[in-house]
């Protein structure tokens, strides 16, 4: 019994006790160090969207390259997205390069919002008819979305994102799209080209985001679909027959890229006007209120005070300022005399904004803008050169098959603003370009080869776009483009008037620029 004493005694004193101990503490410090690991996976915030698409640092915007079907917390894009993520998914890998659609996917403003989700289904469309509507041609075309943020903010971590698809299975060949004519843009552009990836942009219309001013090509690999602003207001000017004696300039002081080239074009129509220019100054995202609307009050007062021949208000603006001076103006003092505002395509925006007052445009008021593209510019009555009535119906074909699979659906869509067309018109350049690129015995162009199909984009090899033919330029530019005016309606929606020219006249029907 004492051996047994001795031995139980030893057990529990120098093995049993202490093992429980050590155990114990064992237990406590996994317990503790799983706590800590909890706490910090805790603590690490995740800053990812989706595939490609991630919130930098101090920001709620989700930017980069989406390759699946993300919509950007916008309900309003998920049918379109979906559809290019079905498209997508069908093409075999080797038979396809990428094309990136470049928006700012993230913006709140329902004007800009609108025109984000409108170019993305023409850019859609362009896809599916390139992948099915070609005759085999090759390659097929794969889009992503490329989101540089709300005011494009981001745009260097996306262009680093972009310039690393274009190798592997990517084959990022181009980028279309682009947005508004801003300084971020502008810088996005300058680096993308710098890095020889072609782009296309559809909605641009900065003279400064443009080749070919005094000579020189800054962004070489760009081309465009729409018209400069210069071309724009000669297209304008051909119409209204505007003189320095009738008009008046209001203008955005400092100013962004659209804006400023807008003035200078504006300017350049009025000369020796007996009246100084009216600047006003916007918030820095234009898109926002400010305090501009009290600028405006004063200006119209000033307008009642030039003389009754002025007749004419040259506006180079955002839309934003654009509807805050279209409701000023209809409450001013001088509502007996006529005013006719002229302005540029951001009047498009205003064709459904429910903030604009259109009892203004009842009272001796009209606003008249040069548009992208407009559903009733190609009609019955439509020039014979410039652009064409079939052409247009091709767009409008495919918009009665996005209405069910396969091709849709791609939600509720307008035509009015004009840029679904011109975003579709830009994508079928693209596809142009890469397309005649592409070396014979190949599938798959080199990315620096489908830069410089741009100047031959003229004569026989014009894209006939639904917004009228796209006839480059040795620059990129589009030659003497259809301009359709058109005029704000008091009733809501907007009224096509006529189809201006850069030229004074449609281009003739080889459609090849002058030396």
């Amino acid at each position: 019994m004492a051996r047994r004493g001795v031995g139980t005694w030893l057990r529990e004193r120098v093995w049993e006790i202490p093992l429980r101990r050590y155990l114990a503490l064992l237990v406590a410090a996994v317990l503790v160090a799983g706590l800590v690991v909890g706490v910090r996976v805790l603590a690490h915030d995740d800053r990812s969207c989706a595939p490609g698409v991630a919130r930098p640092a101090n920001s709620d915007e989700c930017v980069g390259v989406a390759t699946t079907a993300y919509d950007f917390g916008h309900p309003e894009l998920r049918d379109t997205v979906r559809a290019i993520a079905r498209e997508n998914a069908r093409l075999k890998a080797g038979s396809y390069v990428t094309v990136a659609v470049m928006l700012p996917y993230t913006v709140t403003a329902a004007a800009n919002l609108a025109d984000v989700q409108h170019e993305l289904q023409g850019a859609y469309l362009a896809q599916y008819q390139a992948n099915h509507d070609s005759n085999g041609q090759s390659p097929a075309i794969r889009l992503v979305l490329a989101n540089p943020g709300a005011t494009s903010g981001y745009w260097q971590q996306m262009v680093a994102q972009l310039a690393k698809m274009t190798g592997g299975t990517d084959r990022l060949r181009a980028v279309a799209g682009v947005g508004q004519s801003t300084d971020n843009n502008k810088k996005a552009v300058k680096e993308l080209t710098r890095l020889g990836i072609p782009v296309v942009g559809s909605s641009i219309t900065a003279d400064d985001l443009a080749n070919g001013q005094n000579g020189k090509d800054p962004y070489p690999g760009l081309a465009r679909v729409s018209p400069t602003n210069t071309d724009e207001a000669r297209a304008l000017a051909s119409f209204a027959k505007v003189s320095a004696g009738r008009a008046l300039l209001v203008y955005d002081k400092p100013g962004d890229p659209y804006t400023r080239t807008l003035q200078r074009a504006f300017a350049a129509l009025i000369k020796n006007s007996p009246y100084e220019p009216q600047p006003f100054t916007p918030p820095a995202d234009r898109s926002q209120e400010g305090t501009t609307a009290n600028t405006f009050r004063q200006i119209t007062n000033l307008i009642c005070d030039t003389s009754r021949t002025t007749d004419t208000i040259l506006f180079a603006g955002r839309h934003t300022q654009l509807r805050q001076f279209i409701n000023a103006l209809g409450g001013r003092g001088c509502q007996d005399r006529t005013f006719t505002v002229l302005t540029g395509d951001e009047g498009a925006y205003l064709t459904g904004e429910k903030d604009l007052d259109r009892d203004a445009l009842r009272h001796n008021l009209a606003v008249r803008y040069t548009a992208l593209a407009h559903p009733d510019a190609w009609g019955k009555n439509s020039p014979k050169t410039g652009g064409s009535a079939a052409d247009a119906q091709t767009l409008m074909r495919l918009l009665e098959s996005a209405a069910k699979s396969p091709v849709g659906p791609i939600g509720t869509y307008a035509l009015e603003d004009g840029q679904l067309i011109i975003a579709y018109d830009a994508m079928r350049l693209a596809v142009h370009g890469i397309r005649e690129a592409v070396p014979e015995g190949k599938s798959v162009p080199a990315l620096a080869d489908v830069g410089l199909q741009w100047p031959q984009v003229k004569g026989s090899l014009r894209v006939d776009g639904a917004s009228g033919w796209i006839c480059l330029d040795v620059h990129g530019n589009p030659y003497d483009k259809a301009v359709p005016i058109v005029e704000l309606r008091a009733e809501g929606g907007s009224r096509f008037v006529t189809i201006a020219w850069p030229e004074g006249k449609p281009p003739s029907g080889e459609c090849l620029p002058p030396s």
